[in-house]
C-alpha cells in the first residue's frame, strides 16, 4: 500500500501551545517546501501542457475535477481564464463534488459520490478533444477517481494533480503531476502546503497553455477583458507603451475597437 504522506504527523507536536510568531515561522518554512515540490514536478507539468495545447487549439476544453479544497482551486483557475486570457466561455471548466454549494461550505459525503462524478462530467457532453484533470491531494478521492475513470473510458486525455506517491489517481491517468509536499503542520489539512502546491501547478497549466495559444505578447495579457477601470487602465497603458501613441489617441483607439488585441492590430496596420 502506498504511503499517505499528507496524513502523517509532521513531528511538531502540540502546536496549540506555541507562541504565535514561532508557529508562523514554522508554517512559512513548511510553505517553502511547496515551491520545491512544484519545481521537482516541472517535467511532469511540461509533458502535460505539451499534450494539452493542441487539443485546446482544436477547440477542446480543459476540465478540472475535484472535491473540497482541490475542487475549489480548480473552479478558481477556470473562472480566471476568461478575464485574464479572453478564454471562450466554457473553454476551461471547474467541476466540484457537491456543485456550487460546495464552493462556500462542506457538502456532506459529496466526495464519496461516484455516481455524481460520472453524471456531472457526462452532462458536459465531452468530446475526444477535451481534457480532464483530476485534482486530489490524497490521490484517493472517490468522486475524482470515478470522473477520471469515466473520462479515460471515453477516450479523453486525462491528467492528475496529487500530493501523495503511488496513488490510485496517479495510476489512472496518462499525465500524473505529483507534488510531494509532505506532512502538514496541521496533520491532514491539505488546504495548507498541498493546496498551495496545487494552486501553483494550476497557475502554470493555464498561464503556459494560453501563452502557447497566443494570448500573451511581450509578457502582457492582450486578450484581457475590459470589464472594470483597473483592467481598462492596464490595457491602455500597454497600448501606449507598445505603439507610442499619445494617451488621447490610445484611449480613442481602445474605445473604438473594444479590445486591446484589436487596438494593437489596428495600430500596426496603420503603420504599415
Amino acid at each position: 500500500m502506498s504511503r499517505w504522506i499528507t496524513e502523517e504527523d509532521s513531528g511538531y507536536g502540540p502546536i496549540e501551545e506555541w507562541e504565535v510568531e514561532a508557529l508562523l515561522r514554522v508554517m512559512n518554512a513548511e510553505d517553502k517546501k511547496a515551491v520545491a515540490a512544484v519545481e521537482a514536478a516541472i517535467p511532469q507539468v511540461a509533458a502535460f501542457i505539451r499534450a494539452l495545447v493542441p487539443r485546446l487549439r482544436a477547440g477542446g476544453r480543459l476540465i478540472y475535477v475535484g472535491a473540497g479544497t482541490s475542487g475549489r482551486l480548480g473552479v478558481l483557475d477556470a473562472a480566471e481564464c476568461l478575464p485574464t486570457f479572453g478564454a471562450a466561455p466554457g473553454q476551461v471548466v471547474g467541476l466540484i463534488a457537491g456543485g456550487e454549494a460546495a464552493l462556500r461550505g462542506p457538502v456532506e459525503a459529496a466526495e464519496d459520490n461516484t455516481e455524481a462524478a460520472q453524471r456531472d462530467l457526462s452532462a458536459l457532453s465531452p468530446t475526444l478533444q477535451d481534457t480532464v484533470v483530476g485534482i486530489s491531494a490524497s490521490g484517493r478521492t472517490p468522486y475524482v477517481l470515478a470522473a477520471v475513470t469515466w473520462a479515460r473510458s471515453q477516450g479523453l486525455l486525462t491528467a492528475a494533480i496529487t500530493a501523495n506517491p503511488d496513488t490510485p489517481l496517479e495510476k489512472l491517468v496518462q499525465y500524473p503531476i505529483v507534488v510531494l509536499t509532505g506532512p502538514e503542520v496541521l496533520a491532514g489539512s491539505t488546504r495548507l502546503k498541498a493546496g498551495t502546491a496545487t494552486k501553483l501547478v494550476l497557475n502554470m497549466i493555464s498561464t503556459v497553455a494560453f501563452t502557447q495559444l497566443g494570448r500573451v505578447r511581450q509578457g502582457r495579457m492582450i486578450d484581457l477583458q475590459l470589464v472594470n477601470r483597473k483592467l481598462w487602465l492596464r490595457a491602455l497603458r500597454y497600448l501606449e507603451e507598445a505603439t507610442g501613441l499619445p494617451r488621447a489617441e490610445a484611449e480613442d483607439l481602445l474605445r473604438r475597437t473594444g479590445s486591446l488585441r484589436a487596438a494593437l492590430e489596428q495600430a500596426q496596420n496603420q503603420r504599415s
